[in-house]
């Protein structure tokens, strides 16, 4: 199947030679072909240009794209799509002045969320996730990491990268699955780290190894929750097979946990509401992408990363959505995106570069998603019409999306 989409106003994101990931400097700069034309053979982009250079193909679709803007689909590299339920009553209690901590201390956060999913059937946790992937492709989502990590016994962790593989099986959208059996210590375990650890490592591990169930290994670094000697552990455990580590640290304390996620080559290092000076010379010339979660830091009334910081600093930063019933009830990377250049005060070129390329590089998928390069994924935003590609994050809540192509189809 050929699909030509002609008169393209702006075509974003174009990288004639493609790239790993942007930093620094360069993240202000976006590459764009005015006028332009594509085309998309089966599932992928085989060429483009200017529209006094689009050929005729009989036997292609034409979608005429007049004063619409046409970009990669959003690659959000951080998320908690498949869980039970919801916690909307934590949202009344944290209008009501209870902190995240006070709410987990009493049971709350991700416990209740645990407690949730041990009492749901794989089928009624499928039957709910598909439907938020469902949501966040239309949103404009073509690529999506999704975590375990509610379930924290070994049959519930299980179950939920089981229904990851299913929704990866099911749905065009490409899904990448990370384990996070350290997302919180179960109450029984509360006093006996090392015994939950030890679980994690000698009898979680082996089964998702067994069941080839997830690509990457998680753990909450972060006070009150996992140490950084106990993160380094689970790390190592995971690399052994063959998980690549993505943590979440820095989100409530700075506690040399980026440093010890360098030291053991992560993927990324995502939340890092708090950063210091230290951790930002620990990640330059690193290989480790740095993730920020501005929705969060907008749910929960928290400080966002600082990006400017960390962009002039000369690091990469990536943008995802941290979609999840506690903290980010949201999956929506154009709110990311928006939320990302008012509070964060990341230019629209940053930004859309933090959500694309460099959300692809958090998931390890540069080679395929997040530009529009010849060779890649068909994976594709169509805007409505747009003055300019700014009105993205300016309109901040509108539904400026027409249609989104997902593999080469229209979703």
């Amino acid at each position: 199947m050929k699909l030509l989409i002609t008169n393209i106003k702006e075509l974003l994101q174009v990288r004639e030679e493609n790239v790993q990931k942007v930093a620094g400097a360069a993240m202000a700069q976006l590459p764009l072909i005015e006028n332009a034309w594509l085309l998309i053979e089966n599932n992928i982009i085989a060429d483009y240009g200017t529209m006094d250079s689009c050929p005729e193909i009989s036997s292609a679709k034409v979608i005429d794209a007049t004063g619409k803007t046409v970009l990669p689909t959003w690659c959000d590299s951080h998320t908690h799509i498949v869980y039970a339920g919801n916690r909307e009553l934590e949202f009344v209690d944290r209008i009501n002045g209870l902190s995240y901590e006070e709410i987990a201390s009493r049971g709350g956060g991700i416990l209740n969320s645990a407690k949730k999913l041990n009492e749901t059937s794989e089928d009624e946790l499928y039957e709910e996730s598909k439907i938020r992937l469902e949501e966040v492709m239309q949103q404009g989502s073509g690529a999506v990491e999704i975590k375990s990590g509610y379930g924290l016994t070994i049959d519930a962790e299980l179950k939920m990268l089981r229904v990851i593989k299913r929704l990866r099986k099911e749905y065009p959208v490409a899904i990448k699955a990370t384990f996070l059996g350290a997302h919180a210590f179960p109450t029984e375990y509360k006093d006996n780290h090392s015994s939950y650890i030890d679980m994690i490592i000698n009898e979680m591990l082996p089964k998702i190894a067994e069941e080839q169930l997830a690509e990457y290994i998680d753990a909450f670094c972060e006070t009150g929750y996992f140490s950084v000697e106990e993160t380094e552990r689970i790390m190592k455990a995971g690399k052994k097979y063959g998980l690549q580590a993505k943590i979440h640290v820095n989100q409530f304390t700075a506690i040399d946990g980026i440093k010890a996620c360098v030291k053991h080559d992560a993927l990324s290092v995502d939340h890092l509401e708090i950063v210091t000076d230290e951790d930002i010379e620990v990640l330059k010339n690193s290989n480790t992408m740095p993730v920020a979660l501005p929705t969060c830091s907008f749910f929960i009334s928290i400080p966002y990363t600082p990006a400017r910081k960390m962009i002039e600093a000369g690091l990469p930063l990536a943008l995802a959505t941290d979609f999840n019933p506690g903290t980010t009830p949201s999956g929506n990377m154009n709110l990311v995106v928006s939320t990302a250049c008012i509070k964060m005060k990341m230019t629209p070129e940053e930004a859309i570069n933090a959500a694309t390329i460099n959300g692809a590089y958090a998931m390890g998928i540069s080679d395929t998603h997040g530009s529009i390069t010849k060779g890649k994924r068909a994976n594709l935003i169509i805007t409505s019409p747009l003055s300019s590609y700014y009105q993205l994050p300016y309109a901040f809540g509108s539904n400026l999306i027409d249609s989104v192509i997902i593999e080469g189809k229209m979703i």
